[in-house]
């Protein structure tokens, strides 16, 4: 982490990059006990952290909210699915839909891409106003 305010955004995404990386993992690992019996999938909810960090301030811009956002609370946690508890597919307990898990996984690969895209503008951002 870059400790300045003009480098807040980057911070934040870096974050973001952080909870798309761990439930790029986590869905390899549902997909990986697909056949594991009482297998109860597991999640990553990082955008309700972020909202609640952004939603703190209401009144104030985006840029000052990305100025006041403290990271220690945007450590994104790995937790169990609790709508799919009251659910079960098969008859071994086991909760994961291999469908599911492989649009998840595709579409999380698609949000790291962005986020990892927007990392880089906003570094091109800060060379342009240096003056490089």
């Amino acid at each position: 982490m870059i400790q300045s305010s003009a480098y807040s955004y980057i911070n934040v995404l870096d974050k973001a990059l952080d909870a798309s990386n761990l439930r790029e993992t986590v869905i390899a690992n549902n997909l990986a006990n697909i056949n594991t019996p009482g297998y109860k999938r597991r999640e990553v909810d990082f955008e309700s952290l972020l909202q609640q960090e952004l939603g703190k301030t209401k009144w104030t811009s985006l840029d000052q909210k990305m100025t006041d956002v403290n990271l220690t609370h945007l450590n994104a946690g790995v937790h169990f699915d609790m709508q799919a508890f009251g659910y079960k597919y098969r008859l071994d307990g086991n909760n994961v839909d291999v469908e599911v898990e492989n649009v998840e996984l595709a579409s999380e690969q698609l949000r790291y891409q962005l986020i990892a895209d927007s990392v880089t503008q906003e570094f091109t951002r800060l060379s342009t106003a240096i003056g490089r």
